[in-house]
């Protein structure tokens, strides 16, 4: 069967590749301390599942409306009003299944070929996949070793074009764990004004946050009306198989995309919807807990790798990813994290895999227990050590 030419321009997330490679392992006999994969090691809390219980019992098992159910919409909307302090309303709310859906759609939607599309690099691997799909030209913002992976806004503004159409932002950021500050989203929004550029900014981390407050573009003047808000329920309240995210965009926009939606997924489920009403509403202790729990294990991890020698690893102020440098142990990223894996059993991604300026990093979640963390470095230091 010959596939269509567009087929090879579509990349992956190499996170599902490691851990499909670390489970055989594990079939085979290995024990494998899993910190590849972006997924909360915590449970949904007992309140939500109880509630999506509730909604599949109370009949919430037909299609809704393609860009979500009314009540889920408004009451999507008065969270972003109230945490991005903007005015948004349910008619600028698309629910869809997971919040992917919204930057493939947002791609799919705004950028045509030739346009060039600014995008964090490293970052994550789906928004450059998505920019070559639908023949638009990939414009890495870089994200380096060397500034501890701060935008340099004057590199930025310098690789603006009148093609460039589109900006998309990622804070707090995987893999890097960096937070766009206040200053520099500042002048990005400027710049996007200025030069008429949409913005997609993915704060689906906007709640594992470390230090300092998040902000996002949408609050800066002129912005309101050029940014689409990529946000969801699977990080924040662990609901990763619930699959259900959202975008909070311009009202123009939420017809096109509700299309896009009704021609790929229909709808998203509606008793998922409910159950997020109730994650919204609920009490939020576990989603609290699971933050601060992160935060404990960053510190051990991220001070243990800082201990191992050619290791280092600047402190992420928010998402659960290290992403350390590794070029001082002599290895390349994608000889340690292969070693890694194969002669000690710990699972995590090369940098590669987040964009070519991620050469010489890996990426581990540390989405895992203290103990497994503990027992990482242990390893880690034990292949680092064994080849020095």
């Amino acid at each position: 069967m010959k596939l269509a030419k567009r087929m090879s321009l579509l990349g992956t997330e190499t996170a599902f590749e490691v851990l499909a490679k670390a489970r055989r392992l594990e079939a085979e006999g290995m024990d494998v301390i899993h910190l590849e994969i972006g997924e909360p090691d915590f449970d949904t809390p007992a309140n939500i599942i109880e509630a999506g219980s509730k909604a599949l019992m109370g009949g919430y098992t037909h299609y809704g409306p393609s860009p979500g159910l009314p009540e889920v919409r408004e009451r999507i909307a008065e969270e972003v009003a109230a945490t991005r302090g903007i005015s948004v309303s349910g008619d600028n709310v698309v629910v869809t299944p997971g919040a992917k859906p919204i930057m493939f759609f947002a791609i799919l939607a705004l950028v045509d070929q030739g346009d060039e599309v600014l995008y964090p690099n490293p970052g994550f691997p789906i928004y450059e996949s998505m920019i070559k799909f639908v023949g638009g030209v990939p414009s890495p913002i870089k994200l380096l070793t060397s500034r501890d992976f701060r935008i340099d806004v004057d590199e930025v503004a310098g690789q603006i074009t009148p093609k460039t159409k589109l900006m998309v932002l990622n804070s707090p950021n995987n893999p890097c764990g960096s937070v766009i500050g206040r200053g520099d989203l500042e002048r990005l929004a400027e710049l996007a004004v200025e030069h008429g550029i949409t913005v997609l900014s993915d704060e689906i981390y906007v709640r594992f946050l470390y230090e300092g407050e998040h902000h996002s573009i949408a609050s800066f003047p002129g912005m309101r009306d050029r940014t689409i808000i990529l946000d969801g329920f699977s990080k924040t309240y662990a609901m990763t198989g619930w699959r259900i995210g959202y975008g909070v965009m311009p009202t123009e926009l939420v017809e096109p995309i509700s299309r896009l939606a009704t021609n790929s997924v229909s709808c998203t489920a509606s008793a998922t919807q409910m159950a997020a009403i109730e994650a919204l509403d609920g009490p939020q202790d576990a989603p609290n807990d699971m933050v601060a729990e992160f935060r404990r294990r960053r510190d051990i991890f991220v001070g243990g790798l800082n201990d191992i020698p050619g290791i280092r690893c600047p402190m992420p102020a928010g998402a659960f990813y290290a992403f350390p440098n590794v070029e001082g142990t002599g290895m390349t990223s994608l000889g340690f994290a292969d070693t890694l894996l194969r002669d000690y059993g710990v699972a995590c991604l090369a940098g590669e895999s987040f964009g070519e300026y991620g050469s010489g990093c890996v990426r581990f979640s540390f989405a895992n227990s203290e103990e497994n963390i503990r027992r990482a470095l242990e390893r880690i230091e034990d292949m680092v050590r064994a080849r020095r």
